[in-house]
Parts: C-alpha cells; structure tokens; sequence
C-alpha cells in the first residue's frame, strides 16, 4: 500500500482507502489549525463527557499541548475513521485521485514551508532564542525546568540558532519547486525529527504540531518512496515521473513559477524585516535599559534596622536584576526571584518598582549610581528600604565569556 505523485490512470483500492484518510484527517487539522475556536462548544462537551480535569477553554498562554489541543485531536482521531468509511462507499468507483492528491500535497507543502519559515527565521535572527537572561545567570541548574535548561542551551550559541534557523528555511524553499520538493522533504523530517525529540524529552509544549510537521514532511517525501529506494537502498536506475498535469499550456506554468518566485519573496522579505525588527525590540540586539546588569546587595537597612545577609531570611534582597525595559526580578535570599513592572525616571533620579496584579501602590525609590554602585532609598510595600548594591562584573560570567577555542589540549567542562 503505497501512495504516489505519479500520475496513474488506476490507483489500488488500499491506496484510495489510504488517501482518503489522510486527506479527511489533515484537511481538517488544518482547517482548525486557523479556525479552531469553531470547535471550542465541541470539545468542551467532549472533555465533560470522559471527565477531563483539564481546562475547557481556549486561552493564549504560549503552549501548544493544552487540554483543548488533545481534545482536538481526539475529536479528529474519532471523526476521520468513519468519514473515511462513508467516502470509501460512496466513491468507491472512482478509479484515482490523481488530481485529489496533487492539491492535497500542494496544500500541505504551504502549511509545512510556511512553518519551516516562521521557525527558522526566527532562529536565524535569533528570536525564538535570546540569550540567557541574567536572571537565569543566578539559577542553579537543578532549579531549572527541562525546557529551561533547553532554550539555555539553544540560547548561548548564536552560530547554532543560525545553523539550525538555516536548515529550516533551506527545507522549506526546496518544498517549493515541485522537483525538488522530496529533497526539501528530506531535510524537513531530518531538522524537525530532531526538533520534535527535543519537544518530547525536553517538556517543551510544541508537542502536538511538531510531530504533525514529521508526518506532513513524510507524506511528502514518500509520494516520491519508489524513486529514492531505488537509487540509494537498491542501487538501481530510476526513470522519471509522469506527473500529474493542472495544465498543459506554457503560459499556466509560467504564471505559476513567476507566482511562486514572487510569493516565496515577499514572504521572505517579511520574515526577514519582522525578524530584524524583533531582534531589535526584545532580542539580543535590543537597547539595554537604564541599570542593566546585575546588583549585588552589600547593605539591606529596613525600617532603621540592617539586615545581615542570612541565606534563612525572606526579606533580605540579594540581587536586583534589570534586564529588560520595564521590569527587573528581584532575588530574595533563599533564592526566590519575584518578577516586577520597573519603571526609571533618570532626569529625577527615581525607580519605581511594582506589580501590575498588585492593589498596592507603587514602591517609588530615589537613586543615585557612580560607577559600578548603586543606592536606593525609599518605600517598598510600606516599609522603609535603603539599600546598597555592587554591580557583578559580566566580563567574569564564564557562560558569557569562554568563547571557542580551536585547541584544547584537555576538555574544558565545569
């Protein structure tokens, strides 16, 4: 049982079960891949009736592998079979899907290209990846997550982002032209197999569509199975396909090539300036803000009374973080970190530091830094706080700083 882009005057009767559901399957998958709130009263009834205790409800959160997706597929798991059946009798005379198919595959090399663009891009300009922030600098490995300790590792190499960000892209525009499209294919199940383990063993919540990006890119590549076991398993000479034909005409194929020439790049165009604008905004290439670093507390006086620096106490700051524009994380003494708005007025020489989900007011500070030091004085949470803080010097962080090194007479692993 095997299905194939070549054109075939009469496909076999497992070919057309075959094709039937995966068509069913992937059609739907995509369709509410982009309109998925349609389902929502669906699913909802679905997680209530085999007492789901997930949660029954779209919401943005970043994740991929919510409640909600593997109802989804539950729901696409349950309907496709039957469907599948109901077409099998009701066409069951229908001698091919030569013309079925060829869309099919063109549908889903759109989906996968596109895919294979959004994510390479923005490894290329190293978006999906930024850089450790610094407040995981002062995290003990073992308090990081699976995927923490993933886009820490992805993070530090802006070379490797590259590599991989270009694979990605490199499948998708070999997807495009139709002779090629097994190669890109190829390269697609290679980068996105391993993107999927990563996925899987790391907890990363891109679970659900990264295994259907694998299986999309090998559908595609199998259409074309016969031709490569041929030439690279059975050492043998492989004739050319008979494609199947939209049209004969020269000027269809010229419109289409020239279509596909200019859609590839106006979409590269704006991955790229969407990258490039990213990067700039909250990438690695963005605008430090104003006290980026690092600030060690040296002094911690609350309410007239200086607090020693006891790895016990739950008040005591140790560090002050600023980052990113707009926030800082404070790391307490027992090592927990709390993640504020942060707001600086240089001109006045005043902070502000506050939680958005807090009722409270927000803590104002006046501040004064020379150097590598720092001080603040002013209120936080109603209490008195002056607090002193030495800035760490990033220069000695060595996951910052080691760099590459072509020799090295013994392995170098702290």
């Amino acid at each position: 049982m095997r299905l194939s882009h070549e054109y075939r005057e009469q496909w076999s009767t497992s070919s057309k079960v075959l094709f039937r559901l995966l068509f069913i399957y992937f059609s739907l998958f995509l369709f509410f891949f982009v309109a998925g709130s349609l389902l929502t009263p669906i699913l909802v009834k679905l997680g209530q009736a085999i007492g789901s205790e997930g949660r029954l409800e779209r919401f943005p959160t970043g994740s991929g592998d919510t409640t909600m997706a593997y109802l989804q597929l539950l729901f696409l798991a349950l309907i496709t079979p039957p469907l599948t059946i109901i077409w099998s009798i009701l066409d069951r005379k229908r001698p091919s899907y030569n013309q079925f198919f060829y869309w099919f595959l063109v549908i889903l090399r759109m989906f996968l290209i596109l895919q294979m663009f959004i994510y390479g891009f923005a490894k290329i300009y190293k978006v999906q990846f930024p850089t450790t922030s610094l407040a995981r600098l002062l995290m003990p490995i073992g308090d990081m997550s699976p995927m923490g300790l993933a886009w820490t590792y992805m993070g530090h190499s802006e070379g490797f982002n590259m590599f991989v960000g270009i694979m990605e892209v490199l499948g998708g525009l070999l997807l495009i032209p139709r002779r090629t499209q097994t190669l890109g294919a190829f390269i697609t199940i290679g980068v996105m197999t391993q993107v999927m383990m990563m996925n899987f063993f790391f907890d990363i919540p891109v679970k659900l569509l990264s295994a259907h990006l694998v299986i999309i890119a090998l559908i595609i590549f199998l259409a074309d199975w016969k031709r490569f076991s041929q030439v690279f398993i059975k050492n043998e000479t492989a004739s050319s396909l008979k494609y199947y034909e939209v049209s004969r005409d020269p000027h269809y194929k010229k419109l289409i090539f020239w279509f596909k020439v200019i859609v590839a790049s106006i979409l590269i165009g704006l991955m790229c300036w969407q990258g490039y604008s990213r990067e700039r905004s909250f990438g690695d290439k963005r605008e430090k803000p104003e006290l980026y670093g690092i600030w060690e507390v040296s002094t911690f006086v609350k309410n007239a009374d200086t607090l020693p620096p006891l790895l016990t106490d739950q008040n005591r700051w140790r560090y002050l973080i600023v980052d990113r524009k707009g926030s800082a994380t404070i790391k307490y003494m027992t090592d927990k970190m709390v993640w504020y708005d942060f707001e600086v007025d240089k001109p006045n020489q005043s902070l502000s530091i506050y939680r958005k989900v807090d009722s409270t007011a927000v803590n104002t500070f006046k501040f004064a830094r020379r150097d590598s030091t720092l001080h603040i004085d002013g209120i936080f949470y109603k209490d008195t706080l002056r607090v002193d803080f030495k800035a760490k010097d990033l220069s000695k962080i060595e996951l910052l700083n080691r760099g590459f090194h072509w020799v090295n007479e013994t392995p170098y692993n702290r």
